[in-house]
């Protein structure tokens, strides 16, 4: 396990540092000039050069790539409006736009995220997993055709639809809850509930299609092996079968699965985020890409790929601890 971890680990900071050269790389080939975002369309040319040179990017892009490298081991000063700032280990840079340091900047919309996204996880497994148990219990029933209807429905249908309905129906039409808002949890748990149960309700429906196909094709494998068998031929009740047998060993693919797309969500919610307008990494992203503001991209992509990472990790991981059978190397 040990020698697995650190091999993981190492995969790991090889593949964050591929993705800042490939980052880097695009930016300096893309068209535009970053002084001149930066600095706004009225600027003159003098101010634009001065811009150019407080930003460094007169430098060869190797060394600010070297730079940038230097910042999260050490830490480093960058030169701003008001001075001279430190920016302390790991650091990330300093936004083009805002002057704000990235660490700050991912911080502050990191538990944004982390917010829709562990309400949202908690929803579609527990749904996912639950539609999932009933569809294989009720092979050949009504009831198994309609979850197999309802989830085919679910995995076609594109979340920023199901965010439209649930917002027109639910905040327009009926006015029964308010309008999708992200309040911190830490000044109002109730209304931060409130102002995310559409987002969560969104992405639970969609992704726990995939959950409940999964969940019912494990079952029924489950279901018919030998043991199984055994077990009916000696009178036990079909729930107990269900409960602790068939549904233990359906839930090793469903643990790795979890895992995965609960990692991936980090920086996979930007439709969502942006639909229901909340404030989180995969919103900033896309507006830090619009504006081509590099140090802000490559810290949300390194954080977004950080967690991918950890998540195979953990997938992996729990996979092995749920079936004996697998082996980690």
């Amino acid at each position: 396990m040990t020698g697995f971890l650190l091999r993981r680990l190492g995969g790991a900071v090889f593949v964050l540092l591929a993705l800042t050269v490939i980052l880097y790389a695009i930016f300096y080939v893309a068209p535009g000039d970053v002084a001149q975002i930066a600095c706004g369309p009225r600027c003159s040319p003098a101010q634009v050069a001065q811009v150019t040179q407080q930003l460094r990017l007169d430098d060869p892009v190797y060394v600010q790539y070297w730079h940038f490298l230097q910042g999260i081991v050490a830490g480093r000063d960058f030169s701003t409006g008001t001075g001279v700032e430190h920016c302390s280990a790991p650091c990330l840079g300093v936004s083009y736009q805002s002057d704000q340091q990235v660490t700050q900047l991912i911080l502050a919309k990191l538990p944004v995220t982390a917010s829709l996204v562990i309400g949202a996880f908690v929803g579609w497994v527990l749904l996912g997993v639950g539609t999932g148990v009933l569809s294989a219990w009720r092979r050949g029933r009504i009831t198994e055709r309609v979850l197999t209807w309802l989830t085919l429905a679910g995995t076609a249908t594109p979340v920023f639809v199901i965010g439209l309905l649930l917002i027109i129906v639910f905040c327009s039409t009926l006015q029964w809850l308010p309008s999708p808002t992200y309040v911190p949890f830490t000044e109002n748990p109730e209304q931060w509930a409130w102002g995310l149960l559409l987002p969560w309700v969104s992405l639970a429906l969609i992704e726990s299609a995939k959950y409940a196909r999964l969940t019912r094709s494990s079952m029924l494998e489950t279901l018919a092996e030998d043991h199984v068998r055994t077990f009916r031929a000696y009178g036990v009740s079909e729930r107990a079968i269900i409960g602790r047998h068939a549904l233990r060993g359906a839930v090793a693919p469903v643990i790795a699965l979890s895992a995965l797309d609960f990692g991936s969500m980090f920086g996979g919610a930007v439709l969502t985020e942006s639909l229901f307008g909340i404030p989180g990494i995969g919103r900033e992203l896309v507006h830090a890409v619009k504006v081509v503001d590099l140090p802000v991209v490559v810290g949300m992509v390194l954080v977004t790929g950080f967690f991918v990472v950890l998540a195979n990790t953990v997938a992996d991981v729990l996979y092995a601890l749920a079936d004996r059978r697998v082996v980690l190397s």
